[in-house]
């Protein structure tokens, strides 16, 4: 079969369209991501097109919701073993399962929390191919910021030194609307030189923070902490997440457990009953996480899972953070 289906448009509203496609050879699903050159092999049990709810936070008072669609393709036991973001177009995908005899299931319209489950319970050697070229110059992001920071610092001296702090003010606002444009954002220090002192004081205090066990991090990016009306309180850069209360109901916390299956690893929370309340997959520190547990008074567990057990508290979790 050589027909290659892509996706038509990227994983939420503005983002670019992946540069990835899937084809059937004879008996596997190939898949390539021409931004990355990458290119794989599988033989998927199934095919996963999905869509999910997220909000957003783009103010202080105004989350915003948005849908993150994608296909994925999972194992016999409903593991994720490849995850495409972007949204494909149906009808296609319907016509590639009809000459390829994959099964196709349709979660565009399943509940989100579902779905963010499914997409959370990843199969050993998970890939994630999002079909975007690298960002320019990677290795020289954090002297250019700076670099950049100083020079915008300069800027807004010298305007408001002369009395032109509205035109300074005019130019960050421009400036900041076409770095999303061409999503450079890293380079928002320039219009924004506040950020060379706040960014790196912010860094110290949370990682003050996690030493004392106030936070829980991940390599991630996602990390936990516990609010004034006792939830765990999930944060992952602007997405806003879910809010756990520490209790005895079912929905509520009581523990963490920090699993580890075939290179593998995650966090769990669970409630009273030893079900799986949320989960969030990735790496996370053990000393880090019994600092937390004991200063919350939660408990802790830590270690390797068998794949029974890494199935039922994936799959059969309440909610997730892919």
């Amino acid at each position: 079969m050589d027909v290659q289906l892509r996706p038509v448009a990227g994983a939420h509203p503005g983002t670019r369209c992946p540069k990835t496609a899937i084809s059937w050879d004879g008996d596997a699903l190939a898949v390539t991501d021409t931004a990355s050159g990458q290119s794989l092999q599988l033989r998927p049990a199934r095919l996963y097109c999905y869509s999910y709810d997220q909000a957003f936070l783009v103010s202080s008072k105004k989350p915003k919701t948005h849908a993150v669609q994608g296909l994925a393709a999972l194992d016999e036991d409903g593991l994720v073993l490849l995850d495409l973001p972007g949204e494909w177009h149906f009808a296609h995908l319907t016509d590639f399962v009809a000459q390829t005899g994959l099964p196709l299931i349709d979660a565009r319209h399943h509940d989100s929390k579902r779905v963010r489950t499914v997409l959370a319970a990843r199969a050993p050697g998970w890939r994630r191919l999002h079909g975007q070229p690298p960002p320019l110059l990677l290795r020289y992001r954090k002297p250019v910021s700076i670099g950049v920071g100083v020079a915008g610092l300069a800027a807004m001296v010298y305007l408001a030194s002369t009395g032109m702090w509205m035109a300074w003010r005019g130019i960050s606002a421009v400036g900041r609307m076409l770095l999303d444009v061409v999503e450079a954002k890293w380079l928002a220090v320039g219009f924004s030189p506040l950020l060379l002192v706040v960014r790196p004081v912010t860094a110290r205090v949370q990682r003050w923070r996690a030493d004392r066990g106030v936070i829980l991090g991940s390599g991630t990016g996602a990390y936990i902490s516990v609010t004034s009306s006792d939830k765990l309180q999930i944060t992952r850069g602007k997405e806003q997440l879910p809010r756990i209360r520490i209790g005895e109901r079912v929905v509520d916390a009581v523990s963490l457990l920090l699993y580890h299956y075939d290179g593998l690893s995650g966090l769990v929370i669970l409630n009273m009953q030893g079900d799986a309340v949320h989960h969030l997959p990735g790496p996370w520190l053990p000393d880090a996480a019994n600092r937390f547990a004991h200063r919350h008074g939660l408990g802790l567990a830590v270690h390797a899972v068998s794949r029974e057990e890494y199935i039922a508290l994936t799959l059969n979790s309440r909610d997730a953070t892919p």
